[in-house]
């Protein structure tokens, strides 16, 4: 009885020391359905390709195709600053487009899976995908 009772305050302890490391991006909802078919979504048409869409989330989305049938899409509100006070958000880096940077606080990201890779503890917010292996995905949160 002993065992089961130090066991559970060990895992109220440790729960209680991730609690800091939820995402402090803000969660907006919002649902968009988009055809990757219009001339603005393009660059979604091959695997690899990325685009901006404004105006939903905190700071507007990144979107990246990982294949034929799966898209990815994050806020582009880097979880490094905290306070807010960064007005650029995300962007590919030049060099490595599947690097997501944060000049403001010099951090880095996957565009593949969202995860920090530099100078960052917490990763990127992701929004549900939703394609329908024609033309149009939806995205949500």
């Amino acid at each position: 009885m002993k065992r089961v009772f130090l066991l559970l305050i060990t895992l109220l302890v440790f729960s209680g020391c991730f609690k800091n490391q939820q995402n402090p991006v803000p969660n907006f909802p919002f649902d968009v359905v988009i055809d990757i078919n219009l001339p603005s979504y393009n660059s979604l048409a091959g695997v690899g390709g990325w685009c901006y869409i404004e105006g939903y989330g905190s700071r507007g989305l990144i979107v990246y195709r990982r294949s034929i049938d799966e898209f990815v899409a994050f806020d582009r509100h880097s979880p490094s600053d905290l306070e807010g006070n960064c007005f650029l958000p995300l962007f590919p880096d030049n060099e490595n487009f599947l690097v997501l940077k944060d000049t403001c606080n010099n951090s880095t990201f996957s565009l593949y899976d969202g995860s920090p890779i530099s100078n960052a503890n917490i990763g990127l917010r992701q929004y549900q995908t939703l394609y329908d292996g024609f033309s149009t995905l939806r995205i949500r949160n």
